[in-house]
């Protein structure tokens, strides 16, 4: 299943809040379930997760995680059942 992950950029690493008007980026990853999309992006961006992912409905999970640069807020939604560069 491909996930798009949307990375919103909360404080910088001062812990000063983000005054950037555009501080979301997007991704997107390949995964079985929304914690294995999870682990996938904390592995990628070199993260630790801050608490506990929040999972929504319709396999949408919403964590917070601690990276060199800062504190971000990151969703995962599914966005497709299949991995549309395969037969």
């Amino acid at each position: 299943m491909r996930f798009t992950v949307e990375e919103r950029h909360l404080t910088d690493e001062s812990g000063r809040p983000i005054t950037d008007p555009y501080p979301a980026s997007f991704h997107s990853l390949q995964a079985e379930s929304v914690d294995e999309a999870v682990q996938l992006y904390l592995a990628e961006a070199e993260a630790e997760l801050i608490g506990n992912v929040l999972k929504l409905p319709g396999m949408q999970g919403v964590a917070t995680v601690r990276k060199a640069s800062g504190v971000y807020t990151v969703q995962f939604t599914p966005t497709s059942q299949r991995d549309a560069t395969r037969s």
